[in-house]
């Protein structure tokens, strides 16, 4: 680690019902997406922190939500909208705090986030955007109602078939983030609550 670079802080309360490892025990590749992040962030996000206690699934996570954000054809703002939404009705409180404080720093709009998580019906947005939203929430709330009619609609919002698919696929990946979040009780960062504000 070279002088001007920053060490991750793991925090102990990262995460309630598992032990968060030390840094000093974590694979050397381990330590430097930690580190990275850190230095970008400003902080090291707990859901890091957690997931470095099975650092194969850290690696597999990471690799899988950093393939969706930086190979998609949708806004930032969108994918993070759909994962408030999604996190909203699954009452993920790591999710709807750390990517509320996102979806307001891409949408620069400090009420959006609170509305996605209350209700994504209640959220300021346009009709192509509320489509998005319908129909990531219905794959949570009731994914064997899914239909190529749910599809359709996107289509017919403006979307296009790749647009649709990682629509999908965000939503996805976020019910399995929300559920592993619950599970094992990852904490929000302080940071969190106050970015975009």
């Amino acid at each position: 680690m070279s002088d001007d670079s920053v060490q991750a802080d793991l925090l102990d309360d990262a995460q309630r019902r598992f032990p968060v490892p030390d840094y000093e025990e974590l694979p050397a590749d381990i330590q430097e997406r930690l580190d990275e992040e850190t230095d970008r962030a400003g902080f090291t996000p707990n859901v890091m922190s957690a997931l470095a206690y099975k650092p194969s699934h850290f690696r597999a996570f990471l690799d899988f939500h950093d393939a969706f954000v930086d190979d998609t054809t949708l806004d930032r703002e969108e994918v993070e909208m759909i994962i408030v939404a999604v996190s909203g009705r699954n009452n993920c409180l790591y999710c709807n705090v750390a990517h509320g404080a996102l979806v307001r720093i891409y949408a620069n709009d400090p009420h959006l986030a609170d509305q996605l998580t209350s209700n994504h019906r209640t959220a300021d947005v346009t009709d192509e955007r509320m489509a998005m939203l319908e129909v990531a929430v219905k794959l949570t709330e009731e994914p064997d109602a899914v239909t190529s009619d749910d599809l359709a609609l996107l289509l017919e919002a403006g979307y296009s078939e790749e647009e649709v698919w990682d629509i999908g696929m965000v939503a996805a990946f976020f019910n399995f983030s929300n559920r592993m979040a619950t599970f094992a009780d990852w904490r929000p960062n302080e940071e969190f609550y106050t970015m975009g504000r």
